[in-house]
This record gives structure tokens, sequence and C-alpha cells, in this order.
């Protein structure tokens, strides 16, 4: 049922960015509903990352809105900003892993911060309690990132990013690195957390095996703006020129089968 009262857990209104001279996003029109996984593709340096990065705030745009709930977010400062953070989780390409911490702390890093800040003893147990659902053993918990493996790491960061149970999720190439059985692992993980949680999701891939196992919906990015948004199912047969060169073009073919 829709209605005035549906209003996006996320929107991006006219969003434009240029660094110097080369412009990066040319007004992109994006909503996401609540508890959706919205997946974007596009090729590289399409205005994918920074999409994502104005959203969170570590860009801010020089036109255009972003609204979390229906509210601007543009220019948050102080108790405020840090309010909007608490919301977010995000699962980094590389791990962005801390070498010196074991996992536990990596893992409730934001948890050991701040007025209400958790005891070491609680943040361990909370810590072990991620991995649990990450599908990683109470024995990884006092590892350091160098003793683990890539599958492991993107684990390890996934526990990181659901250590806050956040509202809103976003995943930034997670299956990148990982070989075709493992990044399969990953893509299961993510789904499978994002909906107990209820969160919402946006997660941007090459991959797209990826856009089958996690999205529900796709927005694909080119030149700036968003050339094609809708369900995952109308993937294959989008009409959109750019759409079917981008996922007919590449080396590994078309998508095998869709939800």
């Amino acid at each position: 049922m829709t209605g005035v009262t549906d209003i996006p857990r996320i929107e991006m209104r006219g969003v434009k960015k240029a660094f110097g001279s080369k412009r990066v996003l040319e007004g992109v029109d994006l909503t996401v509903a609540k508890g959706e996984s919205l997946v974007i593709i596009g090729g590289s340096g399409t205005g994918k990352s920074v999409s994502i990065k104005t959203i969170i705030g570590l860009i801010e745009p020089d036109e255009g809105d972003i609204l979390i709930d229906g509210k601007s977010i543009l220019g948050a400062r102080g108790s405020s900003r840090d309010a909007l953070l608490s919301r977010f989780g995000m699962l980094f390409q590389g791990g962005a892993l801390f070498d010196s911490m074991p996992v536990w702390r990596n893992i409730s890093f934001r948890l050991l911060q701040g007025r209400n800040r958790l005891s070491a003893d609680d943040a361990r147990d909370l810590a072990i309690e991620k991995l649990r659902r990450c599908g990683l053993g109470p024995e990884t918990a006092d590892l350091f990132p160098a003793e683990l493996s890539g599958g492991m790491q993107k684990r390890v960061g996934l526990a990181r990013a659901i250590a806050a149970e956040p509202e809103i999720m976003f995943f930034d190439e997670p299956t990148a690195g990982l070989d075709p059985i493992m990044a399969t692992v990953i893509n299961q993980l993510i789904r499978q957390v994002v909906s107990e949680m209820g969160a919402t999701a946006i997660t941007i891939t090459h991959d797209m095996r990826s856009v089958v196992e996690i999205a529900d919906q796709v927005a694909m990015i080119h030149q700036g703006c968003v050339q094609w948004h809708g369900p995952v199912s109308d993937v294959e047969n989008s009409g959109e020129p750019h759409m079917d060169q981008f996922i007919h073009g590449r080396e590994d073919g078309p998508i095998e089968a869709v939800r």
C-alpha cells in the first residue's frame, strides 16, 4: 500500500558534484525505500562511489539535496552529525581493518568510544556474537587482521558494519578480490544480515552475480546520471542501451538467473 506517508528512507535530489573541471555527478535523482536493498552499477569513474560518499557526508555536493526520512542532512554538524552517523554501517572495499587491533576491537571500535561506550568485556562479547552471525567462531576474536584470509577479513568487516545494528548499510564492492565461491558466501551473508535487521542497504558492485544475490532494486549510473532504475527482475530486459552493454559486454556474460 502506497501513499503520502511512504517517505523514502534515502533520497538524492538533483545532486551535482565536480572536482575542478571534471564533472562527476550531473544531477543524480535516486530514492531507496525503507528496508530495500539497492545495488548501484556502472563503469569505472561514472560516479557510483561519489554518490555514496555524498550520502555519508564524506563529500559535500555542489548542488542538490540529500534526505534521510524526508529531512535534509546536508550541513549536519556536531551532535546532529554524530546521530546521523550512528544510523550508518559500512563495509569498505579493502576491509579497512586496523592492523594493530585484534578482531574484537576492530568490530566494536565505535562502541568503545564516547559517553555511552561499552566496557571491554561487553564489547568483546558483542563482537563474538557478530562474528557468529557472520559465520566465524569465537576463536577469531583475538586474531589480528594479518592472520585472516581475504574471505575472513570480509566477514570481519561485515561484523563491524552490523555491530551497532544500523538502520542503513553501505557496501563498497563487497566481493572484490574474492574467488567465486567465497563471493557467493559473502553475498548470501549480506542478504541475510540486512534482512534480519530490517535495514536499508546500498551496494556498489561490478559483479553481476552480486546484483542477483543482493538486490531488490538496481540503478545504473552513467555519465553522472541515473540512466536506469528498476527491479532486479527487469535488469535483463531493461531496454536501456547502456544497461544492456554493461551486462552483456562483460567477460563473465549475462546474468544467468534473476530472482
